[in-house]
């Protein structure tokens, strides 16, 4: 289960990755499982956090975008594969303070004698999840 924070609770959330967002990396709220933040940190210790940067290069400009979010998506199934019993995924980053967005370089190209544009696509500030686990 992946959880974010929202205000004084913690949220079960869905992934929701696309490149024709304004908002590329984005997670929806699915309302399945809700935990006050009080009762968050004295039922659960870190166990692990990981920073996710994946990068896409391309020469379509959408589908390396895509293909950026869709790397991004696989680094966050495989600790959320590993999960333990009663163990979560907690987005870190906060929404106006740390929150990740796609960065785009653009560079022109000689491809066959033709100018082409070259895209590169990252994330930045880095996504931060963390594994917690049940204390006790």
């Amino acid at each position: 289960m992946i959880l974010r924070r929202y205000g004084t609770s913690y949220q079960s959330v869905d992934l929701n990755f696309d490149s024709r967002a304004l908002n590329e990396v984005g997670f929806r709220r699915n309302r399945e499982h809700s935990i006050a933040v009080e009762d968050f940190g004295g039922s659960y210790a870190l166990e692990a956090t990981h920073e996710l940067q994946p990068e896409a290069d391309g020469d379509v400009q959408d589908h390396t975008e895509q293909q950026l979010l869709d790397q991004l998506w696989g680094q966050i199934e495989a600790p959320l594969a590993g999960l333990g019993d009663g163990e979560m995924l907690v987005v870190e980053n906060e929404p106006g303070h740390d929150y990740p967005k796609t960065k785009q370089q653009t560079a022109n190209v000689i491809v066959e004698g033709e100018n082409r544009l070259h895209f590169t696509y990252t994330i930045a500030p880095p996504l931060r999840i963390a594994v917690y686990r049940p204390r006790g």
